[in-house]
């Protein structure tokens, strides 16, 4: 696992906490290449749609001659905030005062959605975001998940189909931290 500090140091794996079994956790890890991320945000699909996890938020996180990217699945971007902000607001506002009511409409909704879509953070929240963005080695891309009731055994045995992926970090148990990290490198 990586030497960075993760933001909320009392959320460290190996720490005396008891994690609750139904809390999120984050899993990250780093991939040879984009196309392998994608492969591998694709088999925890799979496990959500099996029953071994319940997948909340997955963030991709690549970087290529120091350069990062990052594509978040479920976050809003001020831009469709603001447009879907615009569009129901309008209508609104077309409703109750005409054309001139639909103008004032769309123009407060854009506003109010592209606010919103800076303040609110649905998932994985964004200091774990700029932490992964550190702690990906150049040349790889890493996947992070958010998800809550895993079944660590299932991940495990999906895991292993990714063997030489790393293990950057998880606010798993440190008996899970070793049998995902045991399964990416199995031969």
């Amino acid at each position: 696992m990586s030497d960075f500090q993760p933001p909320d140091p009392s959320l460290r794996a190996n720490s005396d906490i008891d994690l609750d079994p139904d809390a999120p956790v984050i899993i990250g890890v780093a991939l040879s290449t984009p196309l392998r991320a994608q492969e591998f945000l694709l088999a925890m699909n799979g496990l959500r749609v099996s029953g071994a996890l319940k997948l909340k938020d997955a963030v991709i996180v690549s970087k290529k001659d120091g350069k990062v990217n990052v594509v978040e699945t479920i976050d809003p971007t001020p831009g469709k905030a603001a447009a879907s902000g615009a569009m129901w607001t309008g209508l609104l506002g077309l409703i109750i005062g005409g054309p001139i009511g639909w103008l004032a409409g769309m123009g407060v909704g854009a506003g109010v959605g592209a606010v919103t879509a800076k303040v609110v953070d649905l998932g994985i929240p964004d200091e774990w975001v700029g932490w992964f963005k550190q702690a990906v080695h150049d040349g790889t891309t890493a996947v992070v998940i958010l998800a809550e009731h895993v079944h660590v055994g299932e991940l495990a045995a999906e895991a292993a189909r990714f063997q030489g992926a790393e293990l950057l970090y998880t606010t798993l148990p440190p008996e899970s931290i070793t049998q995902l990290s045991e399964a990416f490198a199995a031969n």
